[in-house]
């Protein structure tokens, strides 16, 4: 199963983190408009991220819920017809909630920076370090720490939670 070492936090200003993470990026900006639906399962996250009328992408995922960089395990499926999948999940599994945003993605390295902007719940930057074959959790710690150091992000700015929990508690 692919892993990411991640982070999520609250933004305090939303020019200067874009500032920083474009100095970092290997790669011009991508603006990406997302809306996820999540769907109720017995443990982790399913959600279908739809980004237009012919592609989505069933994403599954296991993370623990706390402040800090953390593990999450995930499976990815693409679709050209997301209308017919979200019908069926629907069906089959009821819908827990939606997020919207609009995500700006920088890739760093290994990490991807995204910086969304959420509907409901307002700005936040998300780091994803995908680990490589045969390296630790604590490699990508590591490479997490760095980066929130270099993008000024504040450990009481970090986030414990998914969107979709903080929309659900808001």
């Amino acid at each position: 199963m692919p892993a990411n070492i991640e982070i999520k936090a609250r933004v305090r200003d939303f020019a200067d983190l874009e500032a920083r993470a474009a100095a970092l990026s290997d790669s011009p900006c991508q603006v990406i408009v997302q809306e996820d639906i999540f769907f109720h399962v017995g443990r982790g996250r399913f959600k279908l991220r739809i980004l237009s009328a012919d592609r989505a992408q069933l994403v599954y995922y296991e993370r623990p819920d706390r402040a800090a960089p953390k593990r999450s395990d995930y499976f990815i499926f693409e679709t050209n017809d997301p209308d017919h999948l979200k019908t069926v999940l629907e069906a089959a599994l009821g819908v827990r909630g939606v997020v919207r945003k609009t995500r700006r993605l920088y890739l760093a390295g290994q990490t991807r920076i995204h910086l969304d902007r959420v509907e409901g719940l307002g700005e936040f930057v998300e780091l994803e370090v995908v680990l490589r074959p045969g390296q630790t959790d604590a490699e990508g710690r590591a490479v997490a720490d760095d980066l929130m150091s270099r993008l000024n992000i504040c450990q009481e700015d970090l986030v414990e939670e998914a969107y979709i929990d903080l929309l659900e508690n808001a």
